[in-house]
């Protein structure tokens, strides 16, 4: 199994992603003047602005929502193996293509917002929807869609699951072995496992709601616990930044790793981090209830910023000031640079536990194995959201009974599994499930653009109603030339006072009001 994922890998994860990837950004921040650093302090204003509706959820919702799948594993467990197999120089292509896949992130969730549909009572939309009515080929949202259904209800769930488990048994020991069907495995592992496939069952049955009220309060709580913690190692070692910050430049450009190995894992370990291109902010992004499509891609954008120039940046940091790292070299058990033992693996969060536990004895392996529980198990929530959305895609047009708990059922099933299987193969199938959709995506948001351009013509719409000064923002798509966007076209009838298809309401402060 491991050698048939290593080889989808490596067709997958050709140069041509990685150029895909990095030049998708680069595309799109010149399309848009750079709207990632121009709208910087808007993306502020807009994150705190917005309202839940009885159909949609706030923008900080969403951002939450989005931000438990980009603030999960990969920013414990996948900087140190960007660093354990490319170096520290993988390090600052983490960082650039963080900085352009800020506007891939607008364009995506812009596309998301524009084209979203009501299916149930909710807001629905993301890549599957976008490519449907935006490139009119339903065969290709199909591939999406089910691609995605495959990548997020069984691939990646085992990864986060797998790092908690290993986190676990590096804090509290394996416990006793237990011989099961599928092999020997600790005492910690199983329990582990149990506990996390108990607590998800609780939360994914009761809806998208109950999965943003969840990660609004958690992710924020954790993502600011784990900065401070990176701050304090930094702040006791501050001499050693001006060290460390040349090392990662300096081996980006002439690295130990091989230039190739470098770039290769920082924009692998990137895109799995940030998840800019991957398609899967969109499905989030597209709940959002807001008065502007642009408004929730400036929102998703600033996801872009506090996941690896923040979050990850807090890792990478720690582990090279403190030194708790290897670098693989390209033979079998050979390094070019061994601080540790050779058994400390790269793939996972042992890097990263090891660094704490240097400088803070007592506190690191416990710390990572908390926050790696909760950064890992709201991802594991966003993951689940977003396969749902593509089986209601799905659900369009076969009207199949049983999709939604049968996905449960699956999840529930990847993710106990994935938390005590080998770390190599968990992160292989990740790869696969991350890089198939990216390809997917990244295809797509590049042809829509060619056809029609909506995102960009969104931004105009909107940076024309920023400078007219105007306090309720509107979207006409008839009025831009956007076809397909059959719900903006209802709301924008409905405030013009033509009598609505359906009724909406919004809910402020406990009260149900009329949408205006």
């Amino acid at each position: 199994m491991q050698s048939l994922v290593d080889f989808l890998n490596g067709i997958i994860w050709s140069p041509a992603l990685i150029y895909l990837c990095l030049g998708a950004g680069l595309f799109y921040s010149v399309l848009t003047r750079f709207v990632q650093v121009r709208h910087f302090f808007e993306m502020w204003r807009l994150l705190l602005s917005g309202k839940s509706s009885e159909k949609g959820i706030s923008s900080f919702q969403a951002l939450a929502v989005s931000l438990s799948g980009r603030v999960g594993t990969g920013n414990i467990a996948g900087v140190a193996a960007a660093i354990g197999f490319g170096g520290p120089g993988a390090v600052f292509w983490m960082w650039t293509v963080a900085f352009f896949g800020a506007a891939t992130a607008y364009i995506e969730s812009t596309l998301a917002q524009i084209y979203k549909e009501e299916d149930r009572g909710e807001f629905r939309g993301g890549p599957a929807y976008y490519i449907e009515k935006a490139m009119g080929q339903k065969w290709y949202a199909w591939i999406f869609a089910i691609a995605t259904i495959f990548a997020c209800g069984v691939l990646l769930p085992g990864v986060q699951s797998n790092s908690i488990g290993n986190a676990v048994e590096t804090a509290f020991g394996t416990g006793a072995m237990i011989d099961t069907a599928i092999g020997t495995i600790s005492f910690a592992k199983i329990f582990t496992g149990a506990v996390i496939s108990v607590i998800l069952a609780f939360i994914i049955f009761g809806g998208v709601k109950r999965i943003a009220n969840f990660t609004q309060i958690v992710v924020p709580f954790m993502a600011l616990a784990y900065i401070i913690i990176a701050f304090v190692i930094i702040l006791l070692n501050i001499g050693e930044v001006p060290r460390i910050v040349g090392m990662i430049i300096g081996d980006a450009f002439t690295p130990m790793a091989g230039f190739g190995a470098a770039i290769g894992w920082g924009v692998k370990r990137g895109v799995y981090s940030n998840e800019a291109g991957q398609g899967t902010g969109p499905h989030a992004a597209a709940a959002a209830n807001v008065d502007h499509p642009a408004q929730q891609g400036l929102v998703q954008s600033f996801s872009i910023y506090i996941d690896t120039l923040l979050v990850c940046s807090a890792t990478a940091f720690m582990i090279l000031i403190t030194g708790a790292y290897n670098v693989h070299g390209a033979g079998e058990g050979a390094f070019l640079v061994q601080n540790l033992a050779e058994t400390v693996g790269a793939n996972g969060p042992a890097f990263t536990q090891l660094a704490i536990e240097s400088t803070m004895p007592g506190v690191g392996k416990l710390f990572i194995a908390f926050a790696l529980f909760f950064f890992s198990f709201t991802t594991i929530l966003a993951y689940y959201y977003i396969a749902e959305t593509n089986i209601a895609y799905i659900r369009r047009t076969f009207k199949l009974s049983g999709l939604m708990f049968f996905l449960k059922l699956v999840l529930i099933t990847s993710v106990f599994y994935g938390t005590v299987k080998t770390a190599n193969l968990a992160w292989a199938m990740g790869d696969v499930g991350v890089g198939l959709m990216a390809w997917l995506n990244i295809v797509g948001i590049i042809i829509i653009f060619f056809m029609a351009k909506p995102a960009i013509v969104a931004l105009k719409d909107y940076e024309r109603q920023q400078q007219q000064g105007v306090k309720d923002y509107t979207f006409n798509p008839v009025a831009l030339g956007i076809q397909g966007a059959d719900y903006w076209e209802e709301r924008y009838k409905r405030r013009q006072g033509e009598k609505p298809k359906s009724e909406e309401t919004i809910t402020v402060t406990g009260e149900t009001q009329p949408s205006q």
